[in-house]
C-alpha cells in the first residue's frame, strides 16, 4: 500500500507546518543558517520498523535534505540500532524533528504491536487473520493502516464506503438482521461485501441464511462466541460466512478467540492505544 507521492508530500508538509508555525524560533536564533549537519535516527528498543518510506518523503522532497535508510520498513530491530541518517541544512533537519520522530515513533509502535499478535497465532499453528479497526486519530489513518500491514496484519476497512457493514445501531434502528440485510440485498453493488454485528446466536444464524458475507461477533465472551461457531457448523453455515471476533482482544487473551477458529481476529489497541516506540535523532557531525 502506497500513497501517491505528491498526495503524501502534501499531508506531511501539513504535519510539519501545524508544528513549526511562523518557524522554529530556538533553532533560528542558534543555528547559522549556513550550517550543515550530518544526523542519526536510532531506535532505542527492539522494534519492527515502520514509517521509513514517509520519513524518505518528508525530508528529501518537502524539506529538501538527504535521507538515507539503513534498514527496511518490516525489518526487526534490535536496542540502539541505526535505521537512518539524514545530511543537510541544519535548520531545516533540527525544525523537521519532533514531526519525524512523532510520525516514525507512532508507526513502528503499531507495527511492533501487530506483528506480536501474528507471530503468537502463527507460533500456536492458526490460521486467523489478525486486523485493524477504524479506531484511528484523524488524519493519521493511512499512517496507522500502513503500519498494521508492514506488521503482518489486515488493514480492514479504510473508510465507510469501502464494505457494507451492519452495526448494532443500524439493527436497532431498522427493527432486525434479517431486514437489513433485506435492505441492502435489494440495492447494494456486487462489488461490496456484506458484514452484520450480531449479539444472539439467533442473529448469527439469521445473518448466515440471509446472505452476509462475515459476521463479526463483537464484545463477546470465549462461551459464548464458542457456542455460536459451533451451532453453525452443525447447521452446515459455518462455511457459507466469514467469522470475525473483536472486543476486549490483547495480547494475552488473543489465542483463547484464536482457537475457537474465527477467520478474523479485528484489534482496536493496536491502533488506539499504540505504545510509541523510542526513537531519536542524534547530530553526529557538523558538515560545515
Amino acid at each position: 500500500m502506497e500513497m501517491l507521492k505528491a498526495i503524501l508530500g502534501e499531508k506531511l508538509k501539513a504535519f510539519l507546518e501545524e508544528d513549526v508555525g511562523l518557524g522554529d524560533v530556538t533553532t533560528n536564533l542558534i543555528v547559522p543558517p549556513e550550517v550543515k549537519i550530518r544526523a542519526q535516527m536510532m531506535v532505542k528498543e527492539s522494534a519492527v520498523i515502520a514509517g521509513l518510506s514517509e520519513m524518505k518523503v518528508l525530508f528529501n522532497d518537502v524539506v529538501g535534505v538527504r535521507f538515507r535508510c539503513l534498514v527496511n520498513d518490516g525489518d526487526e530491530v534490535s536496542p540502539n540500532t541505526v535505521i537512518a541518517e539524514v545530511e543537510g541544512d541544519g535548520r531545516a533537519i533540527l525544525m523537521t524533528e519532533r514531526t519525524a520522530l512523532n510520525l516514525l515513533s507512532r508507526m513502528c509502535g503499531i507495527a511492533t504491536a501487530t506483528r506480536i499478535l501474528v507471530k503468537k497465532i502463527e507460533d500456536a499453528g492458526l490460521n486467523v487473520h489478525v486486523a485493524a479497526t477504524r479506531k484511528t486519530a484523524p488524519g493519521l489513518r493511512y499512517f496507522d493502516k500502513k503500519a498494521v500491514i508492514i506488521g503482518g496484519g489486515d488493514p480492514h476497512r479504510f473508510r465507510l464506503d469501502d464494505q457494507i457493514l451492519i452495526k448494532d445501531n443500524h439493527v436497532a434502528i431498522i427493527g432486525g438482521v434479517g431486514e437489513a440485510l433485506r435492505r441492502v440485498h435489494s440495492s447494494a453493488s456486487f462489488s461490496k461485501k456484506i458484514e452484520v454485528e450480531v449479539k444472539t446466536l439467533n442473529e448469527a444464524i439469521e445473518a448466515a441464511k440471509s446472505g452476509a458475507d462475515v459476521i463479526m461477533l463483537d464484545n463477546m465472551g470465549v462461551d459464548e462466541i464458542g457456542e455460536i461457531i459451533n451451532a453453525l457448523r452443525r447447521l452446515n453455515l459455518r462455511e457459507k460466512v466469514l467469522i470475525e471476533v473483536s472486543g476486549r482482544i490483547n495480547e494475552e487473551n488473543i489465542l483463547e478467540y484464536a482457537r475457537l477458529g474465527p477467520d478474523i481476529i479485528s484489534v482496536g489497541e493496536i491502533t488506539h492505544s499504540v505504545k510509541s516506540v523510542d526513537v531519536s535523532l542524534e547530530v553526529i557531525e557538523v558538515v560545515k
